[in-house]
């Protein structure tokens, strides 16, 4: 195939013209030239997943006939011989979209029309003719209508024209994102009327991604910013003063007041402090009955609270001012003057064991002294540390990635992956809640997902450019994965499907787990080769 292009009006012209050789690439690759790396997830599906497919965008029918306004077609890598150039204009569209106006000449009509006559022929039982015979054409044409026959014959067209078509144009074509905008009826009183056909068609193509600055990525400096929990030490010794805990008794104090190491049963409400009372407001977020504190959790509430219920003894109430502190979790509670109440329903002290070697074995499964139950669980928390620490630098490089970056998301392709993401999401809830029919049926509906795209458009715009950047810093750095690598996760994934005896496509599989290890890749990569500053909050 000989391909001439030039530029007419600030759009790219392109004549197709065809002879019997083979293309040179196919024109839409099996599957997306993009994909979340970091965030593909290979667990078996649920029969749950079976209810979400129409979150899912439909596959593309490999029929042209088009019964709506805008109509959607597979693309065929085949393509047989045109008896004539069709003319393509390519419009370049935000979003990576494309635009291709396709002329159809009066040749090509003619031979498309052809083979439908002669198709029929084989088919049509018309009165008077064996079959098999030879049927004159008018007669033919009205034992099936000359309606059937111009619809068949644009298909034809259609069919035979858009491979042609899509061959021409620049770009990698998303695949199922090719669409048919020129409505059928138009089609068919244009080629009625004209014997030639002129349509148009709207393709997503694969974004190119613009860094800044260009391999910037290779200097990465990062602050990393760790909650002051992650740390193997302290944690290690919490661990075990919660286990110590879960020894012992709880006793009714009657004699005194709260004192540290106590748990006390508390009902708790919140109101904002302003001089003019008409402006006070209740704090419902704030409001807690029959709230279980356990004094030694004094750094997980607001500051000063536990100072200020210190002494507090059952059935009494303490009334107190505080702070909502700038770094709280509740933003619309930041900065928040409040007057809190606080009454005291019932209080208990813990009769705990002596802690020594006696208590290994209840400490920990196995465990012989107590200074083997210190080791292990600091061990495990070192392991959790190492973890924690990763996955944070990790967050925080892919957050950069994504600063420096831009990137033209195509539509189809941020709808398809917050449908992925929105499903994932429906499965995890309904793993955690039972739902009904009637709650599945609203929270899988059209509305709730486009409200879902909608809402989390950022995020889900974010994740794309993160993981399209992750991709492409794997082609850039010539990074490899094993087949040994890719073998034996793909029999581990295998091996999880058939455990829970759920269908599995093994090519799919395949693909997912060589997209989760690039990405593991590409992100080890950047680890070693970024500075790193840790810091915790």
């Amino acid at each position: 195939m000989e391909l001439c292009m030039g530029v007419v009006n600030g759009v790219s012209m392109s004549v197709v013209s065809v002879n019997p050789s083979p293309p040179s690439r196919s024109l839409l690759s099996p599957r997306n030239p993009i994909s979340l790396h970091p965030f593909t997830s290979l667990r078996p599906p649920s029969s749950l997943s079976r209810q979400f497919q129409h979150l899912q965008p439909p596959p593309l029918s490999r029929s042209a006939v088009p019964a709506s306004p805008s109509s959607s077609t597979a693309v065929s890598d085949d393509k047989d011989q045109l008896p004539a150039d069709i003319i393509v204009t390519e419009t370049r569209e935000p979003n990576s979209r494309v635009k291709l106006s396709i002329q159809v000449p009066p040749e090509v009509c003619d031979d498309c029309y052809k083979r439908v006559m002669a198709e029929f022929m084989k088919q049509a039982k018309v009165p008077g003719f064996r079959p098999g015979k030879k049927v004159p054409e008018s007669i033919l044409v009205s034992h099936v209508g000359k309606r059937s026959v111009n619809k068949a014959t644009v298909e034809s067209i259609l069919r035979r024209t858009l491979p042609h078509a899509m061959s021409s144009m620049t770009g990698t074509p998303l695949r199922d994102s090719v669409r048919i905008v020129t409505r059928f009826p138009e089609m068919e009183q244009t080629y009625s009327t004209l014997n030639s056909l002129r349509y148009e068609v709207i393709v997503d193509i694969a974004p190119e991604l613009k860094w800044t600055p260009e391999e910037g990525y290779k200097n990465l400096k990062v602050v990393v910013e760790l909650d002051s929990d992650i740390d193997a030490q302290k944690a290690s010794e919490q661990e075990l003063r919660r286990r110590h805990k879960s020894l012992g008794a709880l006793r009714i104090v009657t004699d005194r007041g709260l004192q540290i190491g106590d748990l006390a049963v508390l009902d708790i409400s919140a109101t904002t402090i302003d001089q003019d009372e008409a402006n006070v407001k209740n704090i419902p977020s704030a409001e807690s009955k029959g709230y279980h504190f356990d004094t030694e959790d004094g750094d997980k509430v607001v500051s000063g609270f536990l100072e200020s219920i210190i002494g507090i003894q059952r059935g009494e109430t303490k009334s107190f001012p505080l702070v909502f502190p700038e770094s709280w979790t509740q933003e619309e509670l930041r900065g928040v003057n409040a007057q809190f109440n606080v009454e005291c329903k019932e209080l208990f002290y813990r009769d705990l064991p002596e802690l020594d070697d006696s208590l290994a074995e209840r400490l920990l499964p196995g465990g012989t002294t107590l200074k083997q139950v210190k080791e292990v669980l600091l061990q495990k928390f070192r392991e959790m540390e190492q973890t924690a620490r990763e996955q944070a630098a990790d967050n925080a490089i892919l957050d950069q990635l994504c600063k420096m970056v831009e990137v033209d998301i195509p539509q189809s392709f941020f709808e398809e992956q917050g449908r992925q993401l929105y499903g994932a999401k429906l499965l995890e809830i309904q793993a955690s809640v039972k739902l009904n029919d009637e709650q599945l049926a609203s929270l899988s509906s059209k509305k709730a997902v486009d409200e879902y795209l909608l809402n989390q458009k950022e995020n889900i715009t974010n994740m794309i450019k993160q993981s399209l950047a992750v991709g492409d810093i794997y082609k850039r750095e010539n990074l490899q994965i094993s087949t040994e690598e890719i073998v034996k996760e793909v029999e581990n994934s295998i091996d999880e499907f058939k455990r829970q005896k759920q269908d599995y496509d093994e090519e799919r599989v395949r693909g997912q787990v060589q997209e989760i290890l690039e990405g593991a890749k590409v992100l080890e990569w950047l680890r070693e080769h970024a500075e790193i500053q840790y810091v915790t909050r």
